[in-house]
């Protein structure tokens, strides 16, 4: 309790920390932390919760990944096809809808993911499956204008995440890590588009850092900003996580630490300088993203409160930084099975690392899949504690020589998952302590979990199964409160709101995903996760409010 005390006196305040009757950010606010203030609904009425409304959305492909925004009783959804929804969030009523007109094949080719808007300046931000970014009239969806950011012919990338809109600007990372592409984060002007500022995740030659790439090795090394960033309005930092470095296997014609790939970035959100970044892995070769949620809290650590930013990764340890310095505080492990380092030091030094060979296979634990992927998890003010999905799977890498070509894949080897030696492919959630890495309490999933986890004020975690559950955890103790069977497997993220006094918990169904499509093969005997494209919106008896 006493981190509870330390957070909400910050100087940030909990109101920046948490989300109240809106949920205005893809991570609920700028600090990622999933978490709301609202407790209407809690631990002892949660079983009574019963669905409100239903929307569909009509778009049959790749499932709902997206997380919905809710602003003065609004919500904004999108779905895979690149459309966007504005709902009248207390009844489910369509208020308008926009379609981004794709390119004939372009789907196809670019792939079938977005996993958001951003609102903000009266507009409503969309990335595309062919690279651009659109801005939509928030009152009525118009489009007002559409950026080309970069041929997604030649570039082979896409704009998958949610982009995040600071001051009267909109921020959007890229995807590209797994193909011979340059990362790079850009900033638009929300009113007008024009390109504000680009920061290239990799240096050219004769910039700081270009040393750590030999050759010409820095053209195609990857290094994309695919998920969404965090901002501090305090301090005026826009944190962004970079991804792997490519060729993601192999490092032979990259010796060298490979700067930004798998670091946090800190910018200068008005030019886009950067302050500071911080590596986790340098010279990444298992396909270790640190693109993943940038958690905004203060700890206290050793005896003093600090500002720091947490982020688990696909490695099977949260790191812990220093926000306004970037300094390493600490690294805890979070998964069972982890051999690609024995451990890492109290200077965030890597030890023993599994090094692939050309030509040998390996197993490595986590795998490329990671001991958890791009589904967030949720950091309650509450408790205290940091609740995270977790997995647990290995993989037999094989490296493989190979030379890139632009826009084109560029993996340098090959994964075949496997089991944890001596154990099963496995996952569940479960709760830390973000200073210590303690667990608290693990909550065994039938298969695994690839929704985004929700904490409350009402001391309960939400978060939905591939079998189509969506359940609340007591966030005490993990005791199942209560679940629903929607009729599609989760993927996507589940938020709350309120509405003239009443709160509500919505979740996006529907099963999908690269990674969402190895189900079958890990778990043949259980049901395959159903397809489907809803909003499922619940809420309690309007008798039962308290």
């Amino acid at each position: 309790m006493a981190c509870l005390v330390l957070l909400a006196a910050s100087p940030l305040g909990a109101a920046d920390f948490s989300t109240g009757a809106n949920w205005p950010s893809y991570g609920g606010t700028h600090s990622a932390l999933r978490y709301s203030a609202l407790d209407q609904i809690n631990t002892s009425n949660v079983q009574k919760l019963a669905p409100a409304w239903v929307f569909q959305t009509g778009d049959k492909e790749s499932g709902l990944q997206a997380t919905p925004i809710v602003i003065d009783g609004i919500m904004y959804l999108s779905s895979a096809s690149n459309w966007v929804f504005a709902l009248d969030a207390d009844t489910g009523r369509l208020l308008w809808e926009y379609r981004f007109p794709m390119p004939a094949g372009a789907q196809a080719a670019y792939g079938r993911q977005n996993r958001g808007v951003a609102v903000g300046n009266g507009r409503v931000f969309m990335g595309t499956a062919d690279n651009h970014m659109v801005a939509l009239d928030q009152k009525t969806g118009r489009e007002l204008w559409r950026v080309n950011v970069e041929d997604a012919r030649q570039c082979g990338c896409s704009i998958t995440g949610a982009p995040l809109v600071v001051k009267d600007m909109v921020i959007a990372g890229v995807t590209g890590g797994d193909s011979a592409h340059r990362g790079y984060l850009n900033a638009f002007d929300a009113r007008t588009g024009r390109l504000r500022w680009r920061f290239y995740t990799i240096p050219a030659p004769g910039e700081k850092g270009s040393e750590t790439w030999p050759g010409d090795s820095w053209r195609f090394g990857g290094g994309s900003t695919w998920m969404t960033g965090s901002y501090d309005p305090d301090l005026d930092l826009l944190y962004w996580g970079v991804g792997n470095a490519a060729s993601d296997l192999n490092a032979l014609h990259r010796r060298g630490d490979n700067l930004y790939t798998c670091s946090i970035i800190a910018l200068d959100p008005a030019t886009g300088t950067l302050k500071w970044h911080y590596q986790e892995v340098p010279q990444d070769v298992w396909d270790y993203d640190a693109v993943f949620e940038l958690i905004l809290a203060d700890l206290p650590i050793n005896g003093q409160t600090r500002k720091v930013l947490m982020q688990p990764t696909k490695a099977g340890y949260v790191w812990v930084i220093d926000r306004v310095t970037g300094r390493f505080l600490k690294a805890w492990r979070f998964a069972n099975h982890v051999n690609w380092v024995s451990g890492i030091t109290e200077e965030g030094k890597l030890l023993d690392r599994l090094e692939p060979e050309i030509g040998k296979t390996k197993l490595v634990c986590p795998s490329a899949i990671g001991a958890k992927n791009w589904n967030q998890g949720a950091y309650s003010l509450r408790t205290g504690w940091l609740y995270l999905p977790v997995q647990e799977i290995c993989n037999d890498l094989t490296a493989r020589d190979e030379e890139g070509s632009e826009g084109k894949s560029f993996i340098g080897g090959s994964w075949e998952m496997k089991p944890p030696p001596g154990g099963k492919i496995e996952g569940y959630i479960a709760a830390y302590d973000p200073v210590s890495g303690d667990r608290k309490w693990t909550v065994p999933a039938t298969t695994w979990i690839l929704a985004s986890v929700l904490a409350t004020a009402g001391d309960v975690v939400f978060s939905g199964d591939p079998e189509g559950y969506f359940f609340a955890l007591d966030a005490r103790t993990g005791k199942r409160l209560w679940s629903f069977q929607t009729g599609a497997g989760h993927r996507g993220s589940s938020i709350t709101y309120s509405v003239n006094g009443r709160q509500y918990v919505a979740t996006p169904t529907g099963w999908g995903s690269i990674v969402g499509g190895a189900h079958q093969a890990f778990w043949p005997d259980r049901p395959a996760p159903r397809d489907g494209s809803a909003l499922v919106v619940f809420a309690l008896p309007r008798e039962e409010r308290q």
